[in-house]
């Protein structure tokens, strides 16, 4: 890494990371502010996935996949939001958080429905439903992990902030160690995956360090959430950083089958979009899913 991407990705870090904590963490109308955010990050992610794919093979609209994609988060801050102008009641239909996954179905169903009316041939059929359907799944329907935490309570009280703050500081200081732990000491154990052969042994381990040590200092700042022993919260963390890992890995595989270096150039030393947030796509399943496993908020 040249000093100029140092530079680039330092403040990055340094000015971007507490920008994303300070938007993520405004509670006002159910983190209205954070919705939005996830929304165009959504929109940019599903296009660059899209120029990505559009090397490949022939694809639907362009407008109609990122449409589609923002749809699905767009569900969930609906969701989220409107009871907090409405005095807790929702919009007719929207009963649940299910409601996000139907919108997904939904959107799946409509892919199906415009191939099969407006295709004049088929041979690029089942490539233009796995990108456009992948693409909603990928950028939309995953985001919407991040988005699901914003109304988490336990007990009847708001954890939403807390719980956001543990899980991006996991996957942030995941890639931060990643990185810092990489560049000091992973030059001689690198190569081991194919899909980035820069990244290191050493630096896997240290993106696990990182993101412990995030779930450690969760336990004890809010024990009202991350209840019980510690180790809880260290199985938490590093199913969480090996998802965070592994969505960074599968990020470079589609780079490398697209043929391009960066999914595009967003973000000062990162990239795009998707450069950014592909830890939190793979990450944000994992850590819900395991959050309500071992605390069960309510």
């Amino acid at each position: 890494m040249n000093k100029s991407n140092l530079i680039k990705r330092l403040l990055t870090f340094f000015i971007g990371v507490p920008i994303i904590l300070f938007v993520a963490l405004q509670p006002f109308h159910a983190h209205i502010a954070l919705h939005v955010f996830i929304c165009v990050m959504c929109g940019i992610g599903a296009a660059e996935l899209y120029a990505m794919f559009s090397g490949k093979g022939p694809l639907h609209k362009k407008g109609f996949v990122v449409f589609l994609t923002v749809a699905i988060p767009l569900a969930a801050a609906l969701y989220a939001v409107v009871p907090t102008f409405t005095g807790g009641k929702n919009l007719p239909g929207i009963t649940g958080p299910e409601f996000i996954t139907y919108t997904f179905i939904v959107a799946v169903l409509i892919i199906l429905a415009v191939e099969v009316l407006t295709a004049k041939t088929f041979e690029h059929s089942l490539f233009r439903i796995a990108t456009s359907s992948f693409t909603v799944l990928y950028t939309g329907f995953l985001l919407t992990f991040l988005s699901r935490m914003t109304y988490l309570k336990n007990n009847g009280v708001d954890v939403s902030s807390q719980t956001i703050a543990v899980f991006l500081l996991m996957v942030f200081l995941c890639d931060s160690f990643a990185w810092f732990f990489g560049i000091l000491f992973g030059k001689n154990n690198r190569g081991i995956v194919k899909a980035s052969p820069n990244k290191s042994v050493v630096g896997f381990i240290g993106g696990v360090v990182g993101s412990i040590v995030a779930g450690i200092l969760g336990w004890k700042l809010f024990p009202e959430i991350f209840s019980g022993p510690v180790r809880k919260a260290v199985i938490l963390a590093v199913f969480t950083a090996l998802a965070a890992i592994i969505g960074d890995l599968a990020e470079s595989v589609f780079k490398r089958s697209s043929g391009v270096k960066d999914s595009g150039r967003v973000v000062p030393g990162r990239g795009g979009v998707l450069d950014t947030i592909d830890s939190i796509l793979m990450a944000g399943p994992v850590f819900y899913f395991l959050l309500l496993l071992l605390y069960n908020p309510k």
